[in-house]
């Protein structure tokens, strides 16, 4: 029966939109570094993923394991820290358990991509069934949002929920490009095939500071989301 509710009520939620703000009693803090102290992510705007919350397994993030297995491993090999990439970059958020990584000449711009993504854009990787990123977002103008995605490798549906209500899918979609690779490349590289794209639409029923969770599964590399008002 608790299955059954929650899916009469996805419905009711997408149509309507889910009202409200940040929750009361969540301990996460909007992120910031050294480099990066713009306080939340605006929206409209671009929602980039590796800048998720602050506060730790469980209260900003949940990932399968606590090793950053690209900032944290990966890329502490001498040739994955690629000449002219500084070390904050190489090495984001090392350690934290959510596995981060960067574009890279010698991974992702070495071939055909859809949409060819920008040297050194980060982005969350090596991703899993039921992980989890949150972000204290500032709406700037409530309304109906179009979601555009910097994605790569498989084509599957994603989600989000706002204030810990769901509030949207985002269904990537599988481009030629990647289906191409599938059938030519090494495995590792069609992980490095990227694409942009529509993938779905979501509601900000207000105003102000609310948060915003992303809901990944196994297969894809995450750069960033685009919160593109309807017209």
């Amino acid at each position: 029966m608790k299955t059954l509710g929650r899916i009469l009520l996805l419905p009711l939620l997408l149509s309507f939109g889910v009202s409200g703000e940040v929750p009361a009693g969540y301990k996460g803090q909007p992120f910031q570094d050294a480099t990066h102290n713009g306080g939340p992510q605006t929206i409209p705007g671009r929602l980039q993923a590796a800048f998720y919350d602050l506060g730790g397994e469980g209260i900003a993030y949940h990932d399968v394991d606590p090793i950053n297995h690209g900032s944290g491993e990966l890329n502490h090999q001498p040739e994955h820290c690629e000449a002219g990439v500084p070390v904050s970059i190489c090495r984001f958020r090392e350690n934290e358990g959510v596995d981060i990584s960067y574009v890279k000449k010698g991974a992702d711009l070495n071939h055909p991509n859809l949409v060819t993504p920008e040297w050194q854009q980060l982005y969350i990787g090596w991703t899993e069934d039921g992980e989890w990123t949150n972000y204290t977002v500032d709406v700037r103008k409530p309304g109906s949002y179009r979601i555009v995605a910097m994605y790569s490798h498989v084509a599957q549906t994603i989600n989000f929920s706002l204030n810990n209500q769901p509030a949207a899918e985002c269904k990537l979609p599988l481009d030629p490009t990647t289906q191409i690779a599938m059938q030519n490349y090494p495995l590792w590289m069609v992980w490095h095939v990227w694409n942009r794209a529509d993938c779905g639409e979501i509601n900000f029923p207000q105003a102000g500071r609310q948060l915003l969770t992303l809901h990944y599964k196994q297969g894809n590399n995450l750069a960033y989301f685009d919160f593109v008002p309807k017209m």
